[in-house]
């Protein structure tokens, strides 16, 4: 008899953004492993837990992947049936997060487990900003990427017929990035974001053409102690530039169909 584990999605940052049967289970837990961009307030939600951090952060001493599975399953066996071991994932469980190998290493233990979604970056980050990753009119199709590796030309030119495109982890390849999306089609002036340590005190976020950001434009003004999403996509311009285009959209598409005729 083992605990059962609970992969449990964090959110983007602020403790107010996890799911609340999230917090829940985080009262209730007798051990936390965590990564490392979990900000220390969500740990204060697991008052009674041992808190073990096995995060992964670029450019510094990490845990490896092989050795975080062995710690959850251990950290498993050794605690009493009926009690509960987290692991704390930063954003959702399942996006970028390596949760399928410590699935897999949960299941060939044996041991029970189930996952709690968290608010991802991308989600989380748009709401920040206050705009929409698909609009009517001018966004139809949202592509969430990671350029851990050097994509393809054909990876890469999806990425570039995307609407609204979010990079995770992507700030310090954000000029390769730019460059890539350019040389495949993409407009040089479409807008381009970067938001970092989004939703919590130290966020910030600064706007740029793709142009600017594949010449360098942002490479002095990114904090690299922080975790930053980069969203790329018409519908990241300014809301009174945005409402002409949906209107025109509108127009058209009145034009072509009728109106839209609800029953009361």
């Amino acid at each position: 008899m083992t605990a059962k584990v609970y992969l449990i999605g964090a959110g983007p940052g602020a403790a107010d953004l996890i799911t609340v049967r999230g917090a829940r289970l985080l009262a209730r837990a007798a051990v936390v492993l965590h990564d490392a961009l979990v900000e220390p307030d969500m740990l204060e939600l697991a008052p009674d837990a041992r808190l073990i951090p096995v995060g992964k952060r670029c450019g510094k001493h990490s845990s490896a992947q092989h050795f975080i599975n062995k710690q959850l399953v251990d950290a498993a066996k050794a605690q009493a049936d009926g009690q509960i071991v987290v692991r704390l994932k930063g954003g959702d469980p399942m996006l970028f997060g390596r949760a399928d190998e410590e699935m897999r290493a949960l299941e060939a233990a044996g041991i029970d487990y189930d996952v709690v979604p968290g608010v991802t970056a991308s989600l989380a980050s748009a709401a920040s900003l206050k705009r929409s990753l698909t609009l009517r009119g001018v966004a139809r199709s949202v592509v969430l990427a990671t350029r851990s590796r050097a994509a393809d030309s054909d990876d890469i030119q999806r990425r570039a017929d995307a609407d609204s495109l979010v990079y995770y982890m992507g700030r310090d390849q954000a000029p390769e990035i730019a460059l890539e999306l350019i040389e495949a089609g993409r407009d040089p002036e479409t807008p381009a974001v970067v938001v970092e340590a989004c939703s919590t005190p130290r966020e910030r976020s600064v706007t740029v053409s793709l142009q600017a950001l594949a010449d360098g434009a942002l490479s002095d003004w990114f904090d690299k102690a922080q975790p930053c999403a980069l969203l790329i996509g018409e519908a990241f311009r300014p809301r009174s530039t945005l409402a002409g285009q949906s209107a025109a959209s509108d127009l058209d598409a009145a034009l072509e169909h009728g109106p839209d005729v609800h029953a009361a």
